[in-house]
Order: C-alpha cells, then structure tokens, then sequence
C-alpha cells in the first residue's frame, strides 16, 4: 500500500483496459472491499451487492459473455431474416436488467465519440478497420484480461437514489483499489447480458446488475496510457438566473 493523498489517488486513477494475468490475492480484495464500503449513503441504506468472480468461474462468464457478444455482432451485421433467426434462438438479444445500449443527446455524445476516437487512436486503430475495433470492443467481455471481475448489483425500490449510492460505491472501491495498486474499469457493459452472472449466483430480489468492475494489477501497455479530457469548471457550473 502507497502513502498518498486521496487527491492524489483521484487524480492517479483511471480506466484500466490491460491487465496483468497475477492473481489478486483474497486478503487484499477483501480489504478494498471493506474500504469501500465506508461510503456513504442515503440514510445508510447502503443498497449495493457484489458478485465476485475469479479463476475459472471469472473465465466461464467471460466465455459466455464473449460467445454473446461476436454472435450478436455477425447478427448486427446480417439481414432482417437472419436477425430475426437467431433472436429465436436466444442468447443474442440483451438479457441484462439495464439498457446499455442508448442514444446520447448532443452534447453527452460529442463527448462519448471523442473519447472512443482517442482511445483507438491510442492503439492505432483507424476509422475503418472494423475488424480490430471489433477485436478492441471484445475485450471487454474477457474483462481485460482482468483475473477478477465484481458484477455490481443494486437495489431496485429506491429510484434514482439506489444508483446514486451504488456510483459512490463503486468510485470509493476504485480509489481503495488505486491505493493498493490496482488497477479497475468500470464497465456498463458488462450489464448487457445478465444470464451468464445470474446463473452462477444467488441473487436477493429486487438486486438488479448495473456494472461490472475489472480488477487486477495493471498491464505496460499503452492502451492504459490513455485519459480521456476533462471538462473545464466553466462548463460545468450554470449560470445564476436574473
């Protein structure tokens, strides 16, 4: 464990997509958990779950996931009767509790596309090689090569406010997690399909699955290289009226 301040950390820590095969020891995941769970909440409700996966059940899920994942892509890219085929078949329409997959408004989406243009310009993946995007994109369901994945789950009945603490959660978990260097990325996309996690864990009801952290020690690699802009303060603070 560093000696460092918690702005240091905040501003050490970013998405991590390379990781290291080492195993996380339990010991050091349970002390991050912990640490993570000083967060606060509403009313200390503390309305969050975590599945952890490591080791072959982490590959069993990646297997799946990943399996998912390229089925859906070549359907993506077939015709409307090949779609509909395969959506009969199961297994490549998203099962997942949360739509991940959503249309940004303007400003929100310039924002999203300048962050994927400057990651795969990081990688020195053009524009059109649709292929290695693909590959890139893939990753994702292999966890990074992630030894761990935690499947965030949250409760239901609280509205806004259930997500709201379970995000306070999960950052205070990647700030614990950077202070014992670790390594995390949180991942919606792990969200997409729910089938393969809710089949290998018992869930409490009304625990839905938000988010999948990758944890582990970080690759070199120089797609870790890459931080996305900031905005500046003045786009983010409005303006008074009057």
């Amino acid at each position: 464990m560093t000696d460092r301040p918690i702005l240091e950390t905040l501003k050490q820590r970013r998405s991590i997509r390379a990781f290291k095969p080492d195993p996380v020891p339990e010991s050091l995941l349970k002390e991050v958990l912990e640490t993570a769970l000083l967060a606060p909440s509403w009313g200390n409700v503390q309305p969050y779950r975590v599945a952890v996966a490591s080791g072959e059940l982490a590959k069993e899920i990646a297997t799946e996931l990943t399996a998912r994942f390229n089925t859906a892509a070549k359907v993506q890219r077939a015709g409307l009767f090949a779609k509909f085929g395969a959506l009969l078949k199961g297994g490549v329409k998203p099962d997942g509790d949360y739509n991940t997959i959503m249309k940004y408004p303007p400003e929100l989406g310039a924002r999203y596309r300048d962050t994927g243009h400057g990651l795969y310009g990081t990688l020195g993946i053009g524009r059109g090689d649709k292929a290695a995007r693909h590959a890139q994109m893939a990753k994702n369901f292999s966890f990074f090569g992630a030894p761990t994945v935690l499947f965030i789950f949250c409760e239901s009945s609280l509205g806004a406010y259930g997500p709201l603490d379970t995000g306070i959660f999960m950052q205070s978990l990647a700030l614990a997690a950077e202070e014992h260097g670790l390594g995390t990325c949180m991942q919606a996309a792990l969200a997409t399909w729910a089938g393969p996690v809710k089949a290998r864990f018992d869930i409490p009801d009304n625990y839905k699955l938000i988010c999948g952290i990758s944890i582990g020690y970080k690759a070199d690699d120089k797609v870790n290289s890459f931080a996305p802009k900031r905005r500046p303060i003045e786009e983010v603070l409005l303006t008074p009226k009057g």
